[in-house]
């Protein structure tokens, strides 16, 4: 099943949104779109541990 994400929903008041078929590829989704539209070349891993927490079911 698709997995998807949106930054809204680890409180960012940004409209990105992204699917992808898994977590995996969707990580890579979000980390390019963090580093382009939020500045962050790495993302520390307590971001990580709520944007994975933020993954559903699409």
């Amino acid at each position: 099943m698709a997995k998807k994400f949106a930054c809204k929903d680890i409180g960012m008041s940004c409209g990105f949104e992204a699917r992808a078929s898994s977590e995996q590829e969707l990580m890579g989704k979000i980390a390019a779109h963090a580093k382009k539209a939020h500045n962050m070349s790495e993302i520390d891993q307590a971001t990580i541990a709520k944007v994975k927490a933020a993954i559903k079911e699409a």
